[in-house]
């Protein structure tokens, strides 16, 4: 999914909770993600992202929960970063991708394991506990 055409045709399903559970991977969140920051902006995208993935959670019998499911300071780091990465360049999603952006374990470079997967903050904003979120920090 490298084109405009496949990002647009992979946020419609997102957004239409026909994306089977198989394909919602971390990739898939991240260029979600991408997509919705580039066209909507990192506030508006936050909230659409917020009620999308609790919906497909839902489609797909995911409970959205204090340790399941939906994690708002998983998402929102994910937006900050993904908006820093569109500010300082056009964004190329397959080089995020394949970047230290897309790591499953990124946001540790910022989180503790247990600040991060803490049940306070699948359900708000917790700050990063290890250095600010900074998207230059990934590459060091």
């Amino acid at each position: 999914m490298s084109d405009v055409v496949d990002m647009e045709e992979l946020a419609g399903r997102f957004v239409a909770c026909t994306l089977p559970k198989a394909e919602w991977t971390h990739a898939a969140h991240l260029r979600v993600g991408a997509w919705h920051v580039a066209r909507f902006g990192p506030e508006e995208a936050l909230a659409r992202l917020r009620t999308g993935i609790r919906a497909l959670n839902d489609s797909h019998g995911t409970v959205n929960s204090a340790t399941s499911g939906y994690h708002e300071t998983i998402t929102r780091a994910y937006v900050a970063l993904l908006a820093e990465a569109l500010e300082s360049a056009a964004l190329d999603v397959d080089a995020l991708i394949r970047g230290p952006l897309a790591a499953r374990d990124a946001l540790l470079r910022f989180y503790t394991r247990e600040a991060l997967m803490s049940p306070r903050a699948r359900a708000e904003w917790v700050e990063p506990d290890l250095r600010p979120l900074r998207l230059r920090d990934l590459t060091l």
